[in-house]
């Protein structure tokens, strides 16, 4: 984000507040970032709450115009800071689906998320489903949200030579063909319904499932242990960004029956790697997805054998899905989604 607001609105002086600078990326941009860091010793000494609490002191002392929270809270004391303040609100899904998370986090969040919404002049939402359950679930007026949607990381744009997809294929001992899933393999992401159509139907394309293990994995591994699958499934963690793009250019498909998300970067990343996309009904997938998906009911498995036939079994569809995709992922371009930040910090300033 940092990168195409610097690219596109260079006039502007941007500053980054973070707990430690150790970490920090090291932009290529024309104008350098200001980084800062905590200043005071009881800040440097309690880091976490200086970005939860105390951080709007530095904030007014810097002299900043506007402040945007990137991820869903701003500082307990940003009632002292006599700027502009914008939040970015992710998702709500720890209240929508409550048993999937502890209560002691449900509250915190819950805590945070509505301080947040409520005290920032403007809040962005990343899909229209956040902005409805920004709505529902918080009583925020639908009038204060703007919807502004995410990218996927540029790499997935740029073509994967040969010789690298070959030493992919060795590194991970894929197959030549097969289906891929990218996220966290918890019950959420909802991989097994895919893994139980592949066990009724004998569906003979081989899953490739990338993402973090939680104990969701051990559900996984007991039902294909009750009924291997024709086709074998192959998990893969640890994956670094670098080698995704080719996992995805390789795969015959892309498969994602998420029952929720806020928005659902992977459909992106697909879309820019021209794989055909299958994923869920509702939520915001239709808005990651477009005309370019083909689209499941994530709680029907029967569904799921109907679409996963149809989409493996008809080339012409895959390069209709194809065409689609590199359409609608205009939508989402970085000077688009430039632009619709601008014009937000630009409203929150003048109004």
């Amino acid at each position: 984000m940092l990168q195409l607001l610097a690219q596109h609105y260079p006039e502007h002086q941007y500053c980054l507040y973070t707990p430690s600078d150790q970490d920090t990326i090291a932009f290529n941009l024309p104008k350098q970032p200001i980084i800062k860091t905590p200043q005071s010793w009881t800040n440097r000494k309690l880091k976490s709450l200086w970005r939860s609490l105390w951080m709007a002191k530095d904030l007014q002392r810097d002299d900043i115009d506007l402040f945007h929270g990137l991820s869903n809270q701003l500082p307990k004391n940003i009632g002292k800071f006599k700027g502009k303040s914008v939040v970015t609100i992710h998702d709500l899904i720890f209240l929508r689906y409550p048993t999937l998370y502890k209560k002691a986090d449900r509250m915190i969040d819950t805590r945070k998320f509505r301080h947040a919404a409520q005290a920032a002049d403007r809040v962005i939402a990343v899909s229209k489903q956040t902005k409805a359950d920004l709505v529902d679930f918080m009583n925020i007026s639908p009038d204060k949200i703007s919807v502004v949607y995410q990218n996927c990381h540029s790499s997935f744009s740029k073509l994967v030579s040969k010789e690298e997809k070959s030493q992919l294929s060795t590194v991970y001992h894929l197959p030549q063909n097969y289906m891929l899933s990218v996220g966290t393999i918890e019950a959420r992401k909802n991989i097994g319904i895919v893994i139980e159509a592949m066990q009724k139907e004998a569906i003979d394309m081989p899953l490739v499932v990338v993402g973090s293990p939680t104990p969701y994995l051990d559900t996984l591994k007991n039902l294909i242990a009750q009924k291997p699958p024709k086709a074998p499934i192959i998990f893969l963690h640890q994956v670094p960004l670098k080698h995704l793009p080719g996992l995805y250019q390789m795969a015959q498909l892309f498969v994602y029956p998420s029952i929720f998300e806020g928005f659902g970067i992977p459909i992106l990343e697909a879309l820019h790697s021209d794989t055909p996309v299958i994923t869920s009904q509702g939520s915001c997938f239709p808005e990651s997805g477009g005309n370019a998906a083909q689209y499941i009911d994530p709680h029907n498995v029967d569904s799921v054998i109907d679409v996963l036939k149809q989409v493996l079994n008809d080339t012409d569809l895959q390069q209709e899905m194809i065409a689609k995709g590199q359409q609608h992922r205009k939508n989402f371009a970085g000077d688009k989604l430039a632009q619709d930040l601008m014009q937000v910090y630009q409203y929150v300033l003048k109004n």
